[in-house]
């Protein structure tokens, strides 16, 4: 095979041509659709991506990595928390109880949930409760800590006591009657999420278990900070008596990022159309180009040239074309990126999104599936026009011309 010859022909097939501009004029649009719909796609899924490592970031902080719960009862015993910390002294550990409330500020009324916990140890898991912790001077066995978005929807300045009023009722002669406490409002903490913001509230360990009638021993679970939670998660199950189970956070909202990984795979779908419908334009360059040199087509096979050759010249244009769109389109991305990040384009709403800089995060496997899928389409755009080209009957062409 003549490889000088088909880069030759490649090489004056890719100038412009003066006598027929159009077909130039679909070259150039095919490279200019392939290399927008490459750059929209890398933007897209990095903009995905990063929305949702952002999500789950803020989701892993307040849920936390691993949580030890009783799948017999409500009680899980400090001797589960003292045989943990024995055998995985490398993890950082939180006991907690937790109980729906309703707390009331005046005239306005919110529900929400009172976790009960021990500071010191809540700020080495939870970041958001650490910062708050540090801008307080002693948190009492009757103070509370609350969301920003809470305070300012209740109006409720720091330092005032807050009423709380507790769904487990406690029964009182022929009457049941919800167990009510005054706590005060020792400072606040942000998030970044409004539902945790406005529905979280965090008092001493030791206060909820006197409100709630349970031993120092007895807590509703344990929180367990570690780096590899999905690995780790295992070790932990094993280690754990009957009884007992371990949950991560991300089967706590397994629901969510099924959700958003599905629309994550639309969405890479609908951009490819992009290059899709771009990929039609180097159908109808090429087509367009067989039909006007069919004569030089079919001289060159009169000469020597084999079929095989002539389909290479066409396919290896469509493919200079195509890879040349998505080249192009890596760098605009990239480019786009860029910009996005270091400069201040996109303001979000803070309270709304968690974050206000756009979040941007592009994922290797996300990079390769958009750089194959282009070049897969581009290729297979190619070859229909250079099997045509090659199919050209050159007695045919010649008796014409």
């Amino acid at each position: 095979m003549n490889r000088e010859l088909i880069f030759f022909f490649v090489k004056r097939y890719l100038r412009f041509d003066r006598e027929q501009p159009f077909i130039s004029l679909s070259a150039g649009l095919a490279f200019l659709g392939i290399a927008l719909g490459v750059m929209v796609l890398i933007i897209a899924m990095s903009i995905m991506n990063g929305f949702d490592k952002e999500l789950q970031k803020k989701l892993s902080i307040m849920n936390y990595p691993l949580t030890v719960v009783s799948t017999h009862s409500r009680s899980v015993d400090d001797s589960t928390l003292q045989q943990l910390q024995q055998k995985f002294p490398e993890f950082q550990y939180s006991p907690y109880l937790a109980t729906s409330i309703v707390v009331k500020y005046g005239r306005e009324m919110k529900g929400g949930f009172l976790f009960g916990i021990d500071f010191e140890r809540e700020s080495a898991l939870n970041p958001v409760i650490e910062e708050s912790v540090k801008r307080i001077d002693k948190i009492g066995k009757f103070d509370v800590v609350i969301g920003t978005r809470l305070q300012e929807t209740l109006f409720i300045p720091k330092g005032t006591r807050a009423t709380y009023i507790f769904t487990e009722v406690d029964p009182s002669g022929v009457v049941s009657t919800p167990k009510i406490k005054r706590f005060r409002v020792k400072g606040s903490f942000q998030s970044g999420l409004n539902s945790y913001d406005e529905s979280y509230h965090y008092t001493s360990i030791v206060a909820l278990q006197k409100i709630l009638g349970l031993k120092e021993t007895q807590y509703h679970g344990i929180h367990i900070s570690t780096e590899n939670p999905q690995e780790d998660m295992k070790r932990i199950a094993e280690a754990l008596p009957d009884g007992y189970r371990v949950v991560g956070w991300w089967e706590q909202n397994g629901n969510l990022f099924s959700a958003i990984e599905m629309e994550k795979r639309a969405l890479f779908i609908v951009l490819m159309l992009i290059i899709l419908i771009a990929s039609v334009n180097i159908i109808s360059s090429l087509l367009m180009t067989v039909m006007n040199r069919r004569s030089e087509i079919a001289l060159l096979i009169s000469m020597g040239a084999t079929e095989r050759e002539v389909k290479r010249i066409f396919l290896y244009l469509g493919v200079v074309i195509g890879v040349s769109g998505v080249i192009s389109g890596v760098g605009l991305g990239f480019l786009g990126l860029f910009v996005l990040e270091n400069f201040n384009i996109i303001s979000l709403p803070a309270d709304i999104y968690g974050t206000s800089h756009l979040p941007l995060e592009l994922s290797l496997l996300d990079f390769g599936s958009i750089v194959v899928g282009a070049f897969i389409i581009v290729v297979v755009s190619a070859i229909y026009p250079a099997n045509r080209a090659g199919k050209i009957d050159i007695v045919q062409v010649l008796k014409n011309e």
